[in-house]
């Protein structure tokens, strides 16, 4: 009885050993883990970030892979050119500037370098009246100024189909420039430009661009964005 008991013994003595060194092996192979993903955030340190703060559009609604959106494009253009920059895509489908004012101070715990603004359709589309809008979209460029007084910001203008009325349709359109001016924003007058009203560049519901459509889009912001961040 007494053998058995002092051969149990032994096993057991083995088995907390055996776990013992395996452990060790274990907690060595995160730390080195750990080493190897400061190291490399420590390389990644000096890279820049612009980031994406819209709707569906800027999200890729409708879209097999999100890097399919436009976000997505422009950040395999700036990789192709070596430039370092980290593209962060911020699009909410359904958006309105209203949630925009809503989470714009979470999203700026971040560190931004370049902020590209795109909202205001979902209002639009709506019917939002002119004036909300605006105060809005003036609301997140001042919480973003409040951030970083220097951060170059891009704002995406929008346009909306004549069955909005001639009158609402044109104040909209108009009130993006007019922001743009006011706060001395990089502008771009016409996000869906060659894209919007063009049945064969957006889905079923005539309003998201397909992935074909995106790479319109992500050209036409390049070519505004381009000048902003080229070293």
């Amino acid at each position: 009885m007494s053998g058995n008991f002092l051969k149990l013994c032994y096993f057991l003595g083995f088995l907390m050993l055996f776990s013992c060194k395996e452990s060790t092996k274990e907690d060595t192979g995160v730390s080195d883990e750990s080493k190897n993903e400061v190291q490399e955030a420590e390389t990644k340190s000096g890279t820049k970030k612009i980031l994406f703060f819209g709707d569906s559009l800027t999200a890729g609604y409708g879209l097999e892979d999100s890097d399919e959106a436009f976000p997505g494009i422009i950040q395999e253009k700036i990789d192709s050119l070596g430039w370092n920059y980290e593209v962060v895509n911020s699009g909410v489908s359904g958006e309105t500037t209203a949630g925009g004012i809503g989470r714009i101070n979470w999203i700026l715990k971040q560190d931004i370098d370049v902020f590209i603004l795109e909202l205001g359709a979902n209002d639009g589309l709506r019917g939002v009246q002119l004036s909300e809008t605006r105060e809005n979209l003036q609301g997140i460029v001042d919480a973003v100024r409040d951030k970083n007084p220097n951060i170059p910001i891009v704002l995406a203008g929008m346009q909306l189909p004549p069955n909005m009325g001639q009158e609402y349709t044109t104040g909209f359109r108009k009130l993006f420039a007019e922001i743009a001016e006011k706060n001395e924003l990089h502008f771009i007058p016409f996000l869906l430009r060659d894209v919007g009203g063009v049945a064969e560049l957006n889905q079923a519901d005539g309003i998201h661009p397909t992935a074909e459509g995106h790479h319109i889009v992500a050209n036409t912001v390049w070519e505004f964005l381009e000048p902003v961040i080229k070293p």
